[in-house]
């Protein structure tokens, strides 16, 4: 019996948009000190990324909690692999594999610093985490857009040729 191989699926393209809807959803409740951590250089990391982010309350942790899932879900279809934390919400960690988001009250993050353990690991600007999505996209779609008008000018040259030909 011969086992069929799951193609490798582009690790990058399945984060990244979860990082910057996961984002939305903080920024939509009004979190505090988003940052985005890239773990992917680094060996043995749990993920890809780390977004984290900082609720004045337990409510608001909740509430951000809430957000971020609802946004991750109806944008992608994904729901969270695992989540911790909701009922004390000082620290609720949303675990979507390659992208784990925590969501802290202020005290609890800076006794924790998981900036600091993980120093090693490159810190996005959130709002470059969103963009760089966008901007592929609209790489992509320039890309496409040249083709097109290449080809479009490729067969106007074709038709004047002709009609060049007829008239002489």
């Amino acid at each position: 019996m011969k086992i069929k191989e799951k193609p490798a699926r582009n690790k990058q393209a399945d984060s990244l948009p979860l990082v910057r809807h996961a984002i939305n959803g903080i920024e939509e409740l009004k979190g505090n000190e988003i940052a985005c951590l890239n773990l992917k250089k680094i060996s043995n990391s749990p993920c890809d990324y780390f977004v984290i982010c900082e609720g004045n309350s337990r409510t608001h942790v909740q509430a951000i909690a809430g957000s971020v899932e609802e946004y991750i879900k109806k944008e992608t279809g994904t729901r969270p692999w695992h989540i911790e934390g909701l009922q004390n919400a000082e620290w609720v960690l949303m675990d979507y594999v390659d992208v784990v988001v925590h969501i802290f009250q202020p005290h609890i993050r800076q006794h924790f610093g998981l900036e600091d353990m993980w120093a090693d690991a490159e810190i996005k600007d959130p709002k470059a985490a969103t963009t760089e999505v966008a901007k592929k996209k609209k790489v992509t779609a320039k890309a496409r857009t040249k083709k097109t008008t290449k080809s479009k000018i490729g067969a106007k040259k074709k038709a004047v040729k002709k009609v060049k030909k007829k008239n002489k």
